[in-house]
């Protein structure tokens, strides 16, 4: 897999909450032109886009944020976790509590609570720009 697309609406915010998240910025650009439209199967697609880097270099996620054609309202915030598409991007971090706290202020939100999982894992679901849900996995030592 080369990375994952996040759609987003402010892309300054999304930079800002995966950058607090340990991601890097590797680079940014305004994105447009026929090939484009042919890609997407649209008209008139313009947006600009930001890949962050996980810190290990191996993962990458492209923010997209559209200029035109107006972007889609997301599905409710109160979805349910087992609605069908894809429900959020895991990440390792080493400490649970101080990555929410982190993202708090970037508009992270827990979507359930912090749970153990067995002796294994403390595990959430956190939503953050544009309602994207990410997980967080803090392994236990």
């Amino acid at each position: 897999m080369d990375h994952v697309v996040l759609v987003v609406e402010d892309l300054e915010a999304g930079i800002a909450f995966f950058t607090e998240l340990g991601l890097e910025l590797e680079g940014r650009t305004p994105v447009e032109g026929e090939w484009v439209d042919r890609v997407n199967g649209m008209d008139d697609v313009r947006v600009d886009i930001a890949m962050m880097r996980t810190p290990d270099g191996h993962g990458k996620v492209e923010l997209t944020s559209f200029r035109s054609p107006a972007t889609v309202a997301p599905a409710p915030k109160n979805d349910v976790p087992n609605m069908l598409g894809l429900r959020s991007i895991m990440f390792a971090v080493d400490d649970i509590d101080d990555v929410i706290a982190r993202l708090r202020p970037h508009g992270g939100e827990l979507v359930g609570e912090v749970v153990r999982y067995g002796d294994v894992y403390r595990l959430c679901y956190l939503r953050g720009p544009s309602d994207v849900i990410i997980a967080l996995a803090e392994e236990l030592q």
